[in-house]
């Protein structure tokens, strides 16, 4: 199952295995389950800590469980952990045996606190990039914890179940039963709604702190690289963002960030939050900003209200916000969000294999979503309001090359269709006839661009028509002492370098600001 060169660095990750290790497999006779005896027999090879037996009688097969021997075992992967979850396995393996997890004592000590049962299941598919940390979050609460319970269920492997849940999107969390939460979720999220006094806790530590001489609110590549100019310049820093690494979470491969052939989304963002805990920041992460109000008189505080109801003060401020995905805006699409309307065709696509699928948008993300999807499911129906394609002509070329694939263009969305549960079909309006069709189908991915994340600003900081934060070369805004930049600003383009070495401007900007105050 494991060619020699992973088996050799999983042998070295798993020589820091602190006590032993019981892999309990419940298999049948089928080719996966076959797949997954040897994954098992493999690990159990490189390491004398790890015991695996196949006595297991656990429903959903094939799957098995890590824990301890002689104790109930709380970490369950139904389904092959390989692809982006393979990393979990590893930790899993780890922490079940007593590895301290890469966590604050604080959060360590919050898990433990918590009370339970708490029996989680996650819904994910292995192509999924923002599945793993929601899996290696309840995974490590489960170790550290008796009263959590966390199983891993591979969506394109247990269809039937995927489908009778009603999930159509991933990563989908459960919790005794019930819905819990959708998409890309930390530790420190699953704490802050399981722990309901954990947010006043935060606002009151937050509305305690002296003022800062640069705030950053945004935690994406243009709010890390200003953070880290910021603190390199020796003056107070803070970070407050609603989620560090911004859209770049959501980025499956990335291949033009200067001096990096490739990396993930996932793994660029923890790299720059890694490099920014290097210096004396403080972050504050899973805050919202709200409101933005400037300094009342020159060379006082502008101030930043949190969702919390606290507030920061600082002597400077860079606006790093990002952007999100836009979405349609017709009738149907915020009822049928995560019921069959998707922004992610790596993560959502293995739901609707062998389905019909619609995606809107003729640029480039849209047409290499769409030939990304036809390898997956039954059929796509790609939809472009202008009149023709926008993607690059290899790419067209690649899509009209595909049997399972229709293109229309000059079409527009008018409505998302649906029984109640589930997206059924959409119709569209013939730009040039005026006609409108309907397309029966399961899933509609939304491929149309970002929105600037700035409607909290609206009357404050001078916005273009389009909501973008106007900034000038040096990245300042129309309000002194607040800089900007990244995709939430008036830059042409929005690309992950552009947005760094904005950051670093608005930084450098706002330290020549301070001294010249």
């Amino acid at each position: 199952m494991l060619d020699a060169a992973i088996k050799a660095q999983l042998k070295t990750y798993l020589e820091k295995l602190v006590g032993p290790i019981e892999l309990i497999a419940s298999l049948e006779g089928g080719p996966r389950s076959a797949e997954m005896r040897d994954l098992l027999e493999d690990i159990a090879s490189v390491s004398s800590r790890v015991h695996v037996a196949f006595d297991g009688t656990d429903a959903r097969r094939p799957s098995f469980t890590v824990g301890k021997p002689g104790e109930p075992a709380r970490i369950t992967f139904a389904g092959l952990p390989m692809g982006h979850e393979f990393t979990s396995l590893v930790l899993a393996l780890l922490q079940a045996s007593g590895y301290p997890p890469k966590v604050s004592d604080a959060v360590i000590a919050q898990v433990k606190g918590l009370t339970g049962p708490l029996d989680f299941v996650t819904y994910v598919s292995l192509t999924c990039q923002n599945c793993p940390e929601v899996v290696q979050s309840l995974n490590l609460m489960a170790a550290l914890n008796p009263n959590v319970r966390h199983t891993m269920v591979d969506g394109s492997l247990y269809q039937a179940e995927v489908e009778a849940q009603k999930i159509m999107a991933v990563p989908t969390v459960h919790l005794n039963g019930a819905t819990y939460g959708q998409g890309r979720m930390g530790v420190e999220e699953f704490l802050a709604k399981l722990d309901t006094g954990a947010a006043d806790r935060a606002a009151t530590e937050i509305a305690a702190k002296d003022e800062f001489d640069v705030l950053v609110v945004g935690g994406g590549p243009a709010g890390a690289a200003a953070a880290i100019y910021a603190a390199r310049k020796g003056i107070r820093t803070g970070v407050v963002a609603q989620r560090f690494g911004g859209q770049v979470l959501d980025t499956m491969a990335i291949e033009n960030f200067v001096s990096v052939g490739h990396t993930e989304g996932p793994k660029l963002a923890a790299a720059l939050e890694n490099h920014v805990r290097t210096y004396d920041v403080d972050v504050m992460n899973l805050q919202q900003a709200t409101a933005l109000v400037p300094a009342k008189a020159p060379g006082g505080a502008i101030e930043i209200e949190l969702a919390n109801g606290a507030s920061l003060r600082s002597k400077t401020v860079i606006l790093a916000t990002g952007a999100r995905w836009r979405q349609m805006g017709v009738p149907g699409e915020a009822e049928y969000m995560a019921k069959g309307v998707c922004f992610c065709p790596h993560c959502d696509g293995p739901l609707f294999k062998g389905k019909r699928v619609a995606v809107i948008g003729g640029g480039n993300s849209g047409v290499e979503a769409a030939i990304d999807l036809a390898g997956i499911v039954g059929h796509v129906t790609l939809i472009e309001y202008d009149s023709r394609l926008r993607a690059d002509e290899v790419l067209q070329r690649k899509l009209r090359s595909l049997a399972n694939v229709t293109i229309h263009v000059s079409a527009r969305t008018t409505e998302v269709l649906g029984n109640g549960e589930k997206v059924t079909g959409l119709t569209y309006e013939d730009r040039t006839t005026k006609e409108l069709h309907r397309v029966d189908l399961e899933g509609i991915f939304v491929q149309i661009g970002l929105l600037p994340n700035s409607e909290w600003l609206d009357g404050t900081v001078r916005l273009s028509n389009r909501k973008e934060i106007e900034i000038d070369t040096r990245g300042a805004t129309s309000i002194p002492g607040v800089f900007a930049a990244g995709d939430a600003t008036t830059v042409p383009y929005k690309q992950i370098v552009i947005a760094v070495g904005a950051g670093a401007t608005a930084a450098l900007s706002a330290f020549d600001h301070l001294i010249r105050a």
